[in-house]
């Protein structure tokens, strides 16, 4: 039973949603956002000060002039609602949120709504990215009690702590039938004051029903997962859900699902022959084709938007997060190895050097995002969605008015006006932009291809790429002089993590060093400002200052199960890169750590958070992948690789407990867990140890090595034994101090169960055992 004024406001407590298969969620973006700090261009900053202005974070400092008496999460807030007896708005969101801005510009900047808050509420505002334990225990209730979900994300909790109502965006007024916040605010505290106590109750029911519904455990007869039926079964769901003629996985609002591209990429790599094989490899390449084509991919500065809200990959949401580029990077990198074409290693080299670019700290961290909006010129208060890369064709003719050399009389904008389909009147569609914000605009994709735009201008396609890169060039310089997206310059360890695994994978496949030396000065950045060497520890974030330099919050907050499954995985790649032990060790130490934070003794599985936060009502575990991996799929590969890198029997037994707990999940619904289903193919299909025995540095060795790399094995493990008995890895492995160079060259020895094939010495040798 729900306490009645969440009867009667349930009706009214929704945003519109976008639902994707299997529960994923966002609000609708096309929408003008307004937020003051931190931009260039558009109106100064109020005066109204709050405590959130000695904040870190860019999310709770955008809200730090608000009329509203906002806190941050802790001890003082909560020390303050149960000494006054109020009850706690809890406002939940992040920097880049278009809704986010929505409600801060009609509510939270309202000095009546600010007043009333103030008067009757403890209001508490939270930087998801920067907390995200506490927005998953709330956002688990307003899931469970609405069916939908988003941000912002706006409860109202008792003095201690526990849900009673919420909701995700409110109108500040009254407005066709639904009320407005002013007008919740007041019932939910008339409520409160006529019946505390029942509401108390009635709050720590719902928390005990949450507390039940999720918690997981291994059934008794976990031992009988059926892993072929499982694979397969995952294999079907997301072929169901396959959009054939512009790919992707599902319809409108299409997301890029990286998860779903590392399971079918594995999944063809253990069925190259079949149908079921061939089809899903397949579905990913033209996926991955057409977003890189769309205008979800940023044609002038690289990287990619954060989704497409139509079918064909077109008009994006113009957000850009660093865990979209990181896992995008490894997906496009494994393309090229498995097809060798050249495409999708440029569209990987494009993202690493947008990250390099503009995603980069001076001091070698990875920053967080950019936002969608921004001011369409330096004059003007109203923020645009997309107005930082979106173009007119007069602007871009006007520009572009130089002729391509060696034409007859062809202009540089004829071109690209062709390949881009760039229209005097806009190329967006009003279906795509309700709110007239693209108008006359253009979003650059390309329809055709080289050739067709070559062909049209009887120009060859050598001459047409280099007259589009010069337009490009020019556009890119031209944007620069644009008032420029919000940038939030947090550094996430776990975001950090998914990026130092793009970079040196782009070592790995790309053979290029200076991609392993971006990884390794990220991973060096981490182990300086996000690590505590006294606990052993990992830090969530750090930020940065008006200088650009390192700057930390008086406590730091202490690292998530994410933090250290992702960084667990960087570290394991970036020694695949680099072969330097120390980055595995720290990667094995770090996995103790986790296992002892936040390992359910009881019942299997690992939870996002560790026990140490008494503000942390439920301790849950993520049975989801979306956007990011979930921590338990990522830790289930995890602890396989380290397993067989290592020798360790425990931490093979614990990601079999792992897939336990998961057990029913990966039978029924695997798709909803595709990143855990790829671990189950690697543990399926016996990893192979791939050891070269040489020096890191000779050209005999990094023959072997660029040998292996140029392949797509996903099932391997590959480590260099330099011929140190006292290191790390020979401490570990008795089979490593065994092997022998044959005959003074760098010898590869291919194993499974560390039993080994004869060694070979020679490229092509090493290529028949592959």
């Amino acid at each position: 039973m729900i306490w009645p004024i969440f009867r009667l406001l349930g009706q009214h407590l929704s945003v519109p949603l976008s639902v994707t298969k299997f529960g994923a969620w966002r609000t609708r973006t096309n929408v003008v956002s307004f937020f003051r700090t931190m931009a260039t261009g558009g109106p100064s900053e109020k005066s109204y000060r709050n405590r959130l202005a000695n904040e870190k974070s860019p999310y709770l400092l955008q809200h730090a002039s608000n009329p509203v008496d906002w806190y941050p999460w802790g001890p003082e807030a909560f020390e303050k609602a149960k000494r006054e007896n109020k009850l706690i708005f809890l406002s939940v969101g992040y920097s880049t949120c278009h809704w986010c801005h929505v409600m801060e510009r009609e509510t939270f900047e309202n000095e009546e709504i600010g007043s009333l808050m103030n008067k009757h509420l403890v209001s508490i505002k939270v930087d998801r990215e920067e907390r995200p334990d506490v927005d998953r225990v709330y956002m688990t209730f307003i899931q469970a009690s609405s069916g939908g979900g988003g941000w912002p994300m706006s409860v109202w909790l008792t003095p201690d702590l526990k849900p009673i109502v919420g909701g995700t965006y409110f109108p500040p007024t009254d407005h066709f039938g639904r009320p407005g916040f002013g007008t919740i605010v007041q019932s939910i505290v008339n409520q409160w004051r006529r019946e505390p106590d029942k509401m108390a109750q009635q709050a720590g029911k719902i928390l005990d029903a949450l507390q039940k519904a999720t918690t997981s455990k291994a059934p008794s007869d976990a031992g009988t997962l059926a892993v072929d039926a499982s694979i397969g079964r995952c294999y079907r769901q997301l072929a169901q859900s396959y959009e054939p003629q512009y790919g992707g996985f599902g319809g409108a609002p299409k997301f890029p699902q990286p998860v779903n591209f590392n399971f079918m990429f594995r999944h063809y790599a253990s069925k190259p022959e079949t149908a079921e094989g061939k089809e899903g490899l397949e579905m990913c390449l033209k996926t991955l084709r057409f977003m890189a084509k769309g205008g979800m991919y940023d044609h002038i500065a690289q990287g990619f938007h954060r989704y497409s809200t139509d079918e064909f990959w077109h008009v994006p949401h113009f957000e850009k997060m660093l865990y979209d580029q990181g896992q995008l990077a490894v997906s496009y990198l494994e393309a090229y190895q498995i097809t060798k074409d050249e495409t999708f290693a440029d569209v990987a080299r494009s993202i690493l050097k947008y990250v390099s670019r503009d995603l980069s700290s001076k001091a070698g961290g990875f920053f967080s995002a950019e936002d969608a909006d921004s001011y369409p010129s330096h004059d003007v208060e109203h923020k645009k969605e997309g107005a930082f890369c979106v173009w007119e064709e007069e602007e871009v003719r006007r520009l572009l008015s130089d002729a391509v050399e060696g034409s007859d009389g062809v202009s540089l904008a004829d071109v690209f006006c062709k390949h881009y389909d760039v229209r005097k009147g806009g190329n967006v569609n009003f279906e795509q932009d309700p709110h007239g914000e693209l108008k006359q605009k253009n979003v650059l994709i390309v329809r055709g291809s080289l050739a067709i735009t070559a062909n049209s201008f009887n120009l060859d396609e050598a001459l047409t790429e280099r007259a589009l890169s010069k337009a490009r060039e020019i556009l890119y310089n031209e944007r620069l002089k644009r008032p420029k997206p919000h940038l939030d310059d947090k550094v996430l360890t776990s975001w950090n993590g998914l990026m130092i695994s793009g970079f040196a994978k782009g070592g790995q496949v790309l053979g290029d060093p200076a991609y392993t030396s971006r990884a390794i000065q990220a991973a060096s950045f981490i182990k300086e400002h996000l690590y505590n060497s006294q606990t052993g520890c990992l830090i969530r974030s750090c930020y940065t200052d008006e200088q650009g330099d390192v700057t930390q919050i008086a406590e730091p907050i202490e690292g998530f199960v994410d933090d250290y499954c992702n960084l667990i995985r960087g570290l394991l790649d970036l020694y695949e890169a680099c072969y330097d032990q120390s980055w595995l060790e720290c990667a094995g130490s770090l996995q103790t750590k986790q296992d002892e934070l936040f390992w359910d003794a009881e019942n299997g599985g690992y939870y996002g958070a560790s026990s140490k936060d008494p503000s942390i009502k439920l301790r849950l575990k993520e049975d989801q992948d979306g956007a990011e991996p979930s921590a338990n799929s990522v830790s289930a590969l995890n602890l396989l690789r380290l397993a067989q890198m290592t020798g360790s029997q425990d931490w093979q037994a614990r990601a079999d407990q792992l897939f336990a707990v998961f057990t029913e999940r990966l039978t029924k619904i695997p798709v909803a867990l595709p990143e855990m289903v790829s671990a189950l193919v690697f543990k399926h299909n016996t990893p192979k140890q791939i050891i070269i025995r040489g020096e890191p540095d000779a050209e005999d060795a990094l023959a072997l090595i660029r040998c292996v790399h140029s392949r797509f094995l996903p099932n391997k493990i590959l480590l260099l034994a330099d011929g140190n008995k006292d290191s790390f890895l020979c401490s570990k492995l008795s089979l490593l101090p065994t092997l022998e160079k044959l005959d003074g060259k760098a010898t590869a020895y291919v194993c499974e169960n560390y039993q080994c094939q004869l060694p070979v010495t020679s490229v092509e040798e090493l290529e028949k055992l592959l």
